[in-house]
């Protein structure tokens, strides 16, 4: 593809490709736009304005649709144009500096920005954005339902979330990456397939619907598998309720600008089909061509095109994380791209025993701001691949870790403002008020996050309903006006201990010390609540 491009460019302007630059071309206006907020469906899904609605975010400019006409002008002067924004308002071509002067001469053309930010700067090492999987895999059985996977759930202590029945249901991420194949046969995603959980997807580097092809490198399939994976009794991912959009926006055997684009383009598509979040285990610092590469002073969250889309993304209601990078050990050792951005909830990777991982990216970004923001487990992390687990490294896999995490709390607290919501993620994390600039604020703790929101009732209204003694020696009542279903009682590694029907007085004075979950159904409510047993 690549070099039918490139053949037809040199036909038409009788130029060689070193004189050209990938330059963006933005545009004036959106003469339509009018068409737009009459009816706004024709260019988003219900699904989006409903997330802009609970969220209190009201359309704007950006959402309407790029001039058709304009395009069409800038292909009329020869170009090709495969690639544009409409949130940027703007198309890309590569162009020499003769082009760029003729293409700002015309009267829709507001400015032209180049790629090229650095271009004599020589090329350095090029850093992998994760790193390689191994070919390791553990099929062992465990007694616990999440397997091989239970220390990093522990470790971030999610399981309160699930027991309190939030597992990511209704909430739909995005997963922008490489590719994704043996998700469409692959028996550890059967169960997202039986559920109607994938609900479509895109290749914005090809251009096709070939997500799955299995020449693709596979580093978008392990991802996916640390959210929504799932082996009975072996793996249980992050989110394994949560709905997919599968998106491929990188091309694993090379690293061109264009790669920034087709991220924003798929970003663009997954606000249409109105996501609740973006997870992307993918950075950028350099290039194949070093005039493209970026400097630290330029990750300072909005001078690269696809930080300032990220930013974008999250204006408009959908919780974006990305990864912070692995080149820790490396002579480039800060954060990548788009991770560098305030708005964009960075992801570091720590090991076993909660320390950093040693390749995790250094932070803070050139304008001083923290980063990564939190941490979760990236040094031999356990995902899905296929048939199987697969043991992995990198600032990859914790970061869709995180991403089931969060997916859980959306569902939690679907109308909470996002930017609370990650200051409370910070806040809750293992290290704050303190931060590392390779941890952040340290190790996120969803299950502290969730009850620290109830407990302060800032967003749930919550039924009256307690539990007492609390700790308790031999009886445990639960005082509510509601009609009692069912109690379950879990204990802290979130197997299920024993079920009671209608009652509210529950017997546990046989129970071994130490900390458990009740999960209470009632007519109209499940209500989730740690005791202590004496």
């Amino acid at each position: 593809m690549k070099k039918i491009l490139l053949f037809c460019f040199i036909a038409g302007y009788s130029s060689v490709f070193s004189q050209t630059s990938l330059i963006f071309v933005y545009f004036t206006d959106k003469p339509n736009k009018a068409a737009f907020y009459a009816n706004p469906l024709s260019e988003l899904s219900q699904k989006s304005l409903n997330r802009r609605t609970s969220l209190g975010i009201a359309l704007n400019d950006q959402d309407a649709p790029i001039e058709q006409s304009y395009i069409q002008n800038i292909q009329s002067l020869g170009f090709t144009v495969v690639d544009y924004s409409k949130w940027l308002n703007g198309i890309a071509v590569n162009a020499t500096p003769a082009q760029v002067a003729t293409i700002q001469s015309q009267p829709y053309v507001q400015s032209v920005e180049s790629f090229a930010k650095n271009s004599s700067i020589p090329k350095f090492k090029n850093v992998n954005k994760w790193d390689q999987l191994s070919n390791s895999s553990n099929k062992s059985l465990t007694v616990f339902d999440y397997g091989s996977g239970s220390a990093q759930i522990d470790q971030v202590n999610l399981r309160p979330l699930h027991l309190a029945g939030y597992t990511g249901t209704g909430v739909t991420i995005a997963v922008i990456d490489t590719g994704f194949p043996t998700v469409d046969t692959g028996s550890a995603f059967s169960r997202l397939w039986t559920n109607n959980h994938i609900k479509g997807g895109y290749d914005f580097v090809t251009k096709t619907n070939n997500i799955y092809d299995p020449s693709l490198n596979n580093h978008g399939s392990v991802v996916l598998g640390a959210i929504g994976g799932f082996i009975q009794n072996i793996f249980v991912g992050a989110a394994p309720d949560a709905d997919f959009y599968l998106y491929r926006s990188e091309n694993a055997t090379v690293e061109v600008p264009e790669e920034e684009l087709y991220w924003i383009e798929a970003a663009e598509e997954a606000d249409r089909n109105g996501v609740d979040m973006i997870t992307t285990s993918l950075g950028y610092a350099t290039f194949d061509d070093p005039k493209y590469n970026y400097t630290y002073a330029n990750l300072n969250g909005s001078t690269s095109f696809i930080a300032r889309a990220a930013e974008i993304a999250v204006n408009k209601g959908i919780f974006v994380l990305a990864a912070a990078g692995n080149s820790g050990i490396q002579p480039w050792h800060y954060i990548l791209t788009p991770a560098d951005n305030a708005k964009v909830f960075t992801i570091g990777s720590v090991d076993s025993v909660g320390a950093s991982s040693n390749f995790s990216s250094y932070g803070p970004n050139s304008a001083s701001v923290i980063k990564p923001d939190g941490s979760t487990r990236g040094s031999a992390a356990t995902t899905v691949y296929n048939t199987s687990t697969t043991v992995v490294n990198g600032t990859s896999i914790a970061t869709p870790i995180a991403a089931g995490g969060i997916a859980c709390l959306i569902q939690a607290f679907s109308t909470m403002n996002r930017d609370l919501m990650r200051d409370k993620l910070r806040q809750t994390a293992s290290l704050y008020p303190s931060h590392t600039d390779q941890m952040g604020f340290g190790i996120l703790n969803f299950g502290s996050m969730y009850n620290n929101v109830l407990n302060t009732s800032e967003l749930v209204k919550k039924e009256k309903l307690s539990i007492f003694p609390n700790p308790v020696k031999n009886i445990l009542n639960i005082a509510t006006e509601s009609e009692i279903i069912s109690s379950e009682i879990y204990d802290n590694l979130g197997r299920l201990i024993t079920k009671f029907k209608d009652q509210k007085s529950l017997k546990v004075e046989d129970f071994a010390k130490g900390v458990y979950y009740l999960k209470i159904q009632t007519k109209d409510k499940i209500y989730y609540e740690k005791f202590i047993k004496e």
